[in-house]
């Protein structure tokens, strides 16, 4: 009683001075109102990227996740894992790509996984309006590609491009899909073990099996089994996707078929390379499986005495490299970047370790002109002086 009464007299002396002083009263009440909004402010400022495009998925009905061409592991279970995440805040998502699945790494990982998976060749193709980029930045490979703005990017390639509700793009990590990994951990996801059901978990939101396996094939595919270019958070990602990961699939994905041409272009890489000090160029000519080329870089990089490889080849009039460093020196991707930026219809880029790239075929549209071909060995000479520095 006499706390109560006390306090009664406490605000009765208050109402009295703000009686007698109202403009004072008036400057605690913005400075409460200040301090308040403070709190909100650095509240929401707080909340991890993950819960962020969680609750920005949840606001939508329906969404496109956006694979970059030719999706690989990475990009096929990043899109799979935002997919899942949105199935879950009841927000239906199609994943879709340009381009082909023709890697036998890149097929088995979808068989194995059984993933639904949407080819597209026309903006018109998109399933949605809101559109998710996943491992990449800027949409491309499909016509009016350069018309579609995606609501978000989720990336850990270097670039311009920008969602226009949500960015995360981490250079430093190794994996797109270790990104992804810590938007489920954000959001307290349970990883579901292989022998489980979900509903056995006691958790608002799971990470299946099935997106677990993925995520850390995904993590795997691209740092080379977390020897080449992974950063702490990947390690942190692998680890907590650990306990839903079926060790058979995974198996599985990682041990395909080899299809006869990739041996074949490896082979034509190997007896045709052209070397200068510990930097090597190969151009393998014509191939069916565009895959082939970077996995005849993947081979090249490993010969003894060479540092830093690019290797070309050919399909349907279209030019494309796939370089490997493993040299301090070079930084493969600017190399390819600074080559091909000299080239009409090039383009290319990538990371320290890893870069790639391609030439289209300058085509004329009434026929009357022959296309013009790129000159290999001059581009060859070229990517020795990139590698070099000379550029």
């Amino acid at each position: 009683m006499r706390a109560m009464s006390a306090a009664g007299d406490r605000f009765s002396q208050a109402e009295a001075m703000a009686r007698e002083n109202p403009e004072l009263a008036v400057a605690v009440a913005l400075a409460v109102l200040i301090a308040v909004a403070t709190v909100v402010v650095v509240l929401r400022s707080r909340r991890t990227p993950g819960v962020r495009f969680r609750r920005l998925l949840a606001d939508e009905d329906e969404i496109t996740v956006l694979m970059h061409p030719n999706p690989d592991p990475d990009a096929m279970s990043a899109a799979v894992g935002v997919a899942s995440l949105a199935d879950q805040v009841d927000v239906e998502a199609t994943v879709q790509y340009p381009g082909q699945i023709r890697h036998q790494e890149n097929r088995a990982f979808r068989t194995v996984l059984d993933l639904e998976l949407e080819p597209i060749e026309h903006v018109s193709d998109l399933a949605a309006e809101s559109v998710v980029l996943v491992d990449h930045n800027e949409p491309r490979g499909f016509a009016g590609a350069d018309g579609v703005l995606p609501m978000a990017v989720v990336d850990h390639h270097p670039g311009d491009g920008a969602g226009g509700s949500f960015t995360d793009v981490r250079t430093d990590y190794g994996a797109t899909a270790s990104v992804v990994a810590e938007y489920f951990q954000d959001n307290d996801a349970v990883p579901v073990p292989p022998d489980k059901h979900a509903s056995e978990t006691a958790s608002a939101l799971t990470l299946s099996t099935d997106t677990a396996t993925g995520l850390l094939y995904g993590i795997l595919a691209d740092t080379k089994h977390l020897t080449v270019g992974a950063s702490e958070p990947d390690f942190a990602a692998a680890a907590y996707l650990y306990p839903g990961v079926d060790q058979d699939r995974l198996d599985r994905i990682a041990n395909p078929a080899v299809d006869a041409e990739v041996l074949e272009v490896k082979a034509r890489a190997i007896a045709g390379r052209r070397i200068e000090g510990s930097f090597g160029v190969a151009d393998v000519g014509g191939v069916n499986n565009v895959d082939a080329i970077p996995q005849a870089a993947d081979e090249l990089i490993q010969l003894e005495g060479v540092s830093a490889v690019v290797v070309i080849g050919e399909r349907d009039g279209t030019v494309h490299l796939s370089g490997r460093s493993r040299d301090d020196r070079v930084h493969m991707g600017n190399a390819i970047a600074a080559v091909l930026d000299d080239v009409d219809n090039g383009n290319g880029g990538g990371h320290s370790r890893m870069g790639g790239g391609t030439i289209q075929p300058e085509v004329d549209p009434t026929g009357e002109e022959e296309t013009e071909t790129v000159d290999r060995d001059a581009l060859a000479d070229g990517l020795f002086r990139a590698m070099a520095g000379d550029v």
